[in-house]
């Protein structure tokens, strides 16, 4: 039986998982201890749940424990890895470079360093039109790479259209020039397969509450060792994740971080050819039922050169003529989608992402993003789509 309103907004949030919850329980009541506390068993046990999180996660993206630094979420761990670096780096030059198409939490924190003398550049994707609309081709790095370049910051998976860049061709492209590469893996972590070996990342975000754990919690990768990099902390005080960021640890925060990865990572095979057959089923469905129905991003079935697909499976991102996505949105109370990247809905400006794909003012406001996840079904699907032709009909009659 239906539930109202259908929620599928899955890429600006997703509901936390009963199974993550259920793990979670103990460390707010029973288990609340301050992991820092040396003295007493509470702390003991509080940093035994860090470690053994720690480690689930590290493993969970092919890295070591002492790589993941905790942090309260993506927009953090991004400020950390792009202005830790810069602070640290300028003596081997004052450029970095990244994409038109990134999220405001990387394109905001580069805009405050170009105000500080930083030189920035932002890359062109394939224009909309194309079957790769989006993506990044690796020779446009190699370009723009010089001698002054002290970092290249490129998103895995796009927040707005879905594209999956491909990273480990431009990892290579930097390590050919010494020049370290950080990824926002936001959208990526969890629903793609995820290796920071064979991406070949120097540093990578992510985040809980968009793989169906809790809010305020994620962690930067920083790769160790040999070739590894160093940050200026952005927080100080008590010097916890090895300096790197300072304030007591979310406990059960990071507890179902961990649980939430596991789960995502033990169901991905299963869930992203689910996922693939309801976009698909989504799409098709208001093609059949609305005329002037518009894919924005990369076609659904276009792969890469690795033989993966080069869109998220739960990620559609569509246009409708003639009408205005903003009211279209506002108008349907029984499904929660949305225009764009929730960090950027206060802004009345056209989505930068879908601007960056030359498309126009009107139809980049009639683009509405539907996010498909975990909990979604094929009955919810259906009703979309008679619901979101419903409302596109009557907006078109009142308009006319």
């Amino acid at each position: 039986m239906l539930q109202f309103p259908i929620y599928l907004d899955n890429h600006a949030t997703t509901r936390v998982d009963p199974r993550v919850v259920e793990t979670m329980a103990p460390f707010w009541t029973e288990k609340f201890g301050n992991p820092g506390s040396t003295s007493h068993s509470f702390g003991d046990e509080a940093r035994s749940a860090i470690d053994a999180a720690r480690e689930s996660i590290a493993a969970a993206i092919g890295a070591s424990p002492r790589e993941i630094v905790f942090t309260s979420g993506s927009t953090e761990s991004n400020n950390l890895a792009i202005r830790g670096l810069a602070e640290r780096q300028r003596r081997r030059g004052d450029h970095i470079v990244s994409v038109t198409t990134e999220h405001r939490a990387i394109l905001d924190p580069l805009a405050r360093l170009e105000r500080q003398g930083f030189r920035i550049t932002l890359l062109e994707v394939e224009q909309a039109g194309s079957p790769r609309a989006g993506w990044l081709d690796p020779a446009r790095v190699a370009t723009a790479i010089g001698d002054d370049t002290l970092l290249v910051s490129v998103m895995l998976a796009n927040n707005e259209i879905g594209v999956v860049q491909p990273i480990a061709q431009i990892a290579e492209v930097c390590r050919a020039r010494g020049v370290p590469l950080h990824c926002d893996a936001t959208q990526g972590v969890g629903k793609l397969p995820v290796d920071v070996e064979e991406l070949g990342v120097d540093l990578m975000s992510f985040t809980a509450h968009k793989i169906y754990g809790p809010k305020g919690v994620g962690a930067l990768y920083v790769r160790r060792g040999a070739g590894g990099v160093r940050l200026v902390p952005q927080i100080d005080g008590g010097g916890q994740e090895h300096g790197l960021r300072s304030g007591t640890l979310n406990v059960p925060g990071i507890v179902g971080f961990s649980r939430a990865l596991e789960l995502c990572l033990d169901e991905l095979p299963a869930e992203t050819l689910r996922l693939a057959d309801l976009r698909d089923r989504l799409f098709a469905g208001l093609r059949r039922a609305i005329d002037g129905v518009s894919l924005n991003g990369p076609a659904l079935d276009e792969v890469g050169a690795d033989g993966a697909r080069l869109r998220l499976p739960g990620n559609l991102n569509v246009s409708f003529a003639r009408v205005d996505g903003e009211a279209l949105m506002m108008n349907m109370k029984t499904v929660a989608v949305s225009s764009g990247s929730a960090c950027t809905s206060a802004n009345p400006e056209p989505s930068h992402v879908l601007r960056a794909l030359g498309m126009n003012d009107d139809a980049t406001r009639a683009s509405l993003r539907f996010g498909l996840g975990r909990f979604n079904t094929r009955e919810e699907i259906d009703y979309a789509i008679i619901a979101t032709a419903e409302t596109v009909s009557r907006l078109r009659q009142l308009g006319s």
